[in-house]
């Protein structure tokens, strides 16, 4: 009578393992897709402008501060250094558009220079951002 009541027991066990097999495929499968942006690291005063648009699929964003200091995913570059770093950006995930944030008192020389190095990166398609105005 013992032996047939162990039997029981064991049978009514729930094997979790292809439960755990799906949630592990999902998380991959989630991590995969993700698109992840690079965002410029600083906050910057934007220029107030009337006419806007949204840019969706923008993953790169460069933030130009008022001292003419450069900062391209979460840290400061040298203007030399912007094409390079952009085009090790684009070699991790692949965009056809760039973000500038450059403040309202930036230099206008230093935003053409880093507009040159993202057309010598490769990428054609750049948008100055604009606070709502």
């Amino acid at each position: 009578m013992a032996r047939k009541r162990i039997r029981e027991d064991e049978e009514a066990a729930i094997d979790m393992t292809p439960m755990l097999d799906i949630v592990f495929i999902m998380l991959i499968f989630f991590i995969v897709t993700t698109s992840f942006v690079k965002e410029a690291g600083i906050e910057v005063n934007k220029p107030k402008a009337a006419n806007q648009s949204k840019q969706k699929n923008a993953n790169i964003f460069i933030a130009i501060k008022d001292s003419g200091e450069i900062w391209l995913d979460k840290g400061p570059v040298d203007i030399e250094r912007v094409g390079a770093r952009i085009e090790k950006l684009l070699a991790e995930q692949p965009t056809d558009v760039v973000i500038i944030q450059a403040d309202k008192d930036a230099k206008h020389g230093i935003v053409v220079k880093v507009m040159d190095a993202i057309k010598e990166a490769g990428i054609d398609r750049i948008s100055i951002a604009a606070a709502k105005g």
